[in-house]
């Protein structure tokens, strides 16, 4: 379906056009242009809502590079349509914020250009068949985040937290692409459902265990899973509206997305399981466990949402078991573990983009999110606290809210695995809903926290800011997310009918008989609802006595954190880079012509000895004529004379000599082209070398120690060496076909007749056309920094 290629290009297409259009004189809100972008696509999207439901699904191929399989392909099923969505509403939300967030005074332009980017690159991920094509946008959105987290650039801490998050999760994205070749290469298709269906066939391949895992180091990376999670807290730094985007419905959902996409071909295995949960669990309880320390509002919903998408990948692990399984009654349970995924995914979307906005409007209004700064806004603000109050909640799983009812799911979940008897579940399966529980007192004590250190207490008035609630055109959007969080409770079965099953078609194989069970927030009194209970009052019990138990956090300080070994490692690997660089960056051209030759002169020779590449003597070779020899003996004098010039003058006129000697060769060999092309540029090099050397001080003869002079003697012997063996392998051609055979096809691949030419004007333009690109990159960064410069911009120095 070409709508779905549209959608993916439409917010770069607005972005160009943000670029080149855009006014900076203009009196209207950027952001009022760009919010039509997002909602145009979910309006767009929402027209295929039924036909999706119904189970149809839309594909779409435009032809790209078909020589080697790669093409634009596009897939619109249940599972992309629910992640479109949200991109897109969310996104419409997100952009009405900013424009109440962000004054004019700002740099509105790259910031909706970063965001329409952000945008755009997130719809490529999930429409996206082709694995090829997946892993471009899968970068873009690591692109485009690092831009939206660096957008105040002058400060240090959203630079670092910036460069934290690429380098994190552009290393997983390059462990995520060995892992599609690796696919590739097992199933011969870069179609993931081609892949899907050759499931069967592909798990006893020897390279599927690695593709698997290195799948999964990419997810991890993405949604922020431990030992990963350490960029989440740092890309706090961004602006709130880019903070909510990336929370809610874009950047960490990827690598959600990834691994129930990916199910259908590695689940069922015994690695992927155990590997899906355990980091799920560990992120869940560690995420929590973090967010209760956390004195920041910012920081502290950075780390829920690293415990919320613990949980949904835990459900995401815990359905992998279906495709094991015979029997329909246990395939329900595990589909029923990615339903309940889906279900959080959505609600963890609305309670979390709220709860950010109502953090920015705290920080916009009251000028700071340190919680003990802060108290008694209730009665000062009653919107933003309403809308906290129904977020929190919501995330500590109380009804009538949303998170209530994916919490029972995930607790009924729990509950079903530690009766198993596969994969020593029956030894261990108990942890699963004791972990589970910890995690979600902890959930429970945090969202406490928001609520009550924030809104009730004493009211700490500043005389210097005028605290009131905030305009509604801000709290439309929170607002919004609001209203659904409660609409969603009472009406779920709408969202589990519309999106939620599609979704879970479009993983689970349509031969599977799973019947998935009505939402409803009463199930009676269950195992779900005990561990609910116990929440609540263990819970509240940790919060009223918080300042009791707090002192188990000295046992994790600091410097023993992940977050101090990735400073450390990065500091230790920057000061061995600086040593070494120190080391061969002498300042001096003959060390680095040094290093060349010598690098040169190894590799060569190796390759040389282990391919067995040596020159047959009995070739046949033309005849050499004393004319040769005469022209070859005056070119070593001249070449060695040049080493005893006393002035620049003699060498330049010693090294026009040698190159208009090797113009004679290419007569007496017949070449006349040749001949005429090198007398022409020696002509011009001589001429330019005379020029330059007249602007040049005198001629001091450096003076070298003899056994650096010796060690120069050998490495340029050997080079000569080098070269004249390997020109004469080449010319005896042992090894390899003469590729001189392929351009004798040059009329009928290029449509020459003359070899020569093709090869320069057609062969080569490839290579010309990225020498041209490296050329006009380069030229862009020299005016930029002119630019920058000229207009006094910022300099690198922290603000």
């Amino acid at each position: 379906m070409l709508t779905v290629i549209l959608a993916i290009l439409f917010p770069f297409l607005a972005a160009l056009l943000i670029l080149l259009l855009h006014k900076k004189t203009s009196t209207i809100h950027l952001g009022w242009f760009v919010m039509t972008v997002p909602f145009a696509l979910f309006v767009l999207l929402a027209f295929y809502i039924p036909a999706i439901a119904n189970g149809k699904t839309y594909s779409h191929t435009v032809q790209w590079i078909p020589a080697y399989h790669i093409n634009f392909i596009t897939n619109l099923d249940g599972l992309s349509m629910i992640f479109g969505l949200l991109i897109t509403a969310i996104g419409t939300l997100v952009i009405l914020y900013s424009i109440y967030y962000l004054s004019t005074d700002e740099a509105l332009k790259p910031f909706y250009i970063y965001l329409l980017l952000f945008m755009g690159s997130m719809l490529g991920v999930v429409f996206s068949d082709h694995i090829m094509i997946l892993y471009v946008f899968w970068e873009l959105t690591s692109i485009s985040s690092f831009l939206l987290i660096a957008y105040w650039y002058h400060r240090k801490g959203s630079r670092y937290g910036a460069r934290k998050s690429l380098l994190i999760t552009v290393f997983g994205g390059f462990a995520m692409l060995a892992g599609f070749i690796m696919l590739y290469h097992i199933t011969g298709t870069f179609s993931i459902r081609e892949m899907i269906s050759m499931y069967s066939q592909s798990k006893t391949h020897d390279l599927f265990l690695p593709a698997s895992i290195l799948v999964l180091l990419g997810a991890f990376t993405k949604s922020a899973q431990f030992p990963f999670h350490i960029w989440l807290p740092d890309a706090m730094e961004a602006p709130t509206p880019v903070s909510a985007y990336l929370h809610s419905a874009t950047m960490v959902k990827a690598g959600i997305y990834l691994v129930a996409r990916f199910t259908p071909i590695f689940g069922g295995e015994t690695f992927w399981f155990w590997a899906v949960v355990t980091v799920g669990f560990i992120t869940l309880l560690w995420g929590a466990f973090c967010a209760v320390r956390q004195t920041d509002l910012k920081a502290l919903l950075a780390y829920s949402t690293v415990s919320q998408l613990g949980l949904v990948m835990t459900l995401l692990g815990i359905s992998s078991l279906a495709f094991l399984t015979d029997t329909s009654v246990e395939t329900t349970l595990y589909t029923q573990a990615a339903f309940a995924a889906l279900f959080h995914l959505v609600n963890h979307a609305t309670f979390k983009g709220a709860l950010f906005m109502v953090i920015g409007i705290l920080d916009f209004r009251v000028g700071t999110r340190d919680i003990r700064r802060l108290g008694g806004l209730m009665a000062v603000m009653p919107a933003s606290f309403t809308i906290a109050l129904i977020g929190s909640f919501s995330m500590a799983g109380l009804p009538p809210f949303n998170g209530f009812l994916s919490k029972e799911m995930f607790f009924t979940s729990l509950l079903h695995v530690q009766q198993l008897s596969i994969f020593s579940l029956d030894t261990f399966g108990f942890l699963f809903p004791v972990i589970g529980w910890v995690a979600s007192v902890f959930t429970f004590v945090y969202c406490l926290i928001i609520v009550f250190k924030t809104f009730f207490g004493t009211y700490r008035k500043d005389a210097r800011i005028d605290v009131k609630e905030a305009s509604p055109g801000m709290l439309i959007a929170p607002a919004v997310l609001s209203l659904f969080i409660i609409l969603i409770f009472f009406f779920p079965n709408v969202l589990g009918k519309y999106l939620l099953r599609p979704g879970l078609f479009s993983i689970f194989p349509a031969d599977m008989a799973y019947s998935i069970e009505p939402i409803s927030a009463w199930h009676g009194v269950n195992g779900p609802l005990f561990m609910t209970i116990g929440i609540l009052i263990v819970g509240s019990g940790l919060y009223v006595f918080y300042r009791y138990w707090r002192i188990i956090y000295t046992l994790f300080p600091q410097k023993w954190s992940l977050d101090s070994l990735y400073h450390h490692s990065l500091t230790w690997m920057e000061n061995i880079s600086n040593s070494l660089t120190a080391v061969y960056m002498t300042g001096y051209l003959r060390h680095y012509l040094l290093y060349i030759f010598i690098f040169f002169s190894l590799s060569i020779s190796t390759a040389l000895i282990f391919l067995g590449a040596w020159p047959d003597q009995s070739a046949p070779n033309a005849p050499i004529g004393s004319l040769h020899w005469m022209l070859s003996m005056m070119m070593i004098v001249a070449a060695v004379a040049i080493l005893f010039a006393k002035t620049r003058l003699t060498a330049v006129l010693l090294n026009g000599f040698i190159g208009f000697s090797i113009a004679m060769f290419f007569v007496l060999f017949r070449a006349p082209d040749l001949a005429l092309t090198q007398i022409v540029v020696e002509t011009v090099t001589t001429a330019l070398f005379l020029l330059c050397f007249s602007f040049l001080p005198a001629w001091k003869k450096e003076a070298i120690k003899r056994g650096k002079s010796v060690t120069h003697l050998l490495v340029a012997i050997s080079v000569g060496v080098v070269f004249t063996v390997t020109a004469l392998a080449v010319h005896h051609g042992q090894l390899f076909t003469s590729i001189s055979d392929y351009f004798e096809h040059a009329d009928k691949l290029a449509g020459g007749k003359n070899i020569v030419n093709t090869i320069l004007g057609d062969f080569r333009a490839f290579d010309t056309m990225l020498e041209v690109i490296v050329i006009f990159v380069a030229g862009l960064g020299v005016y930029t920094l002119i630019k920058l410069t000229s207009k006094g911009g910022p300099s690198n120095e922290d603000q």
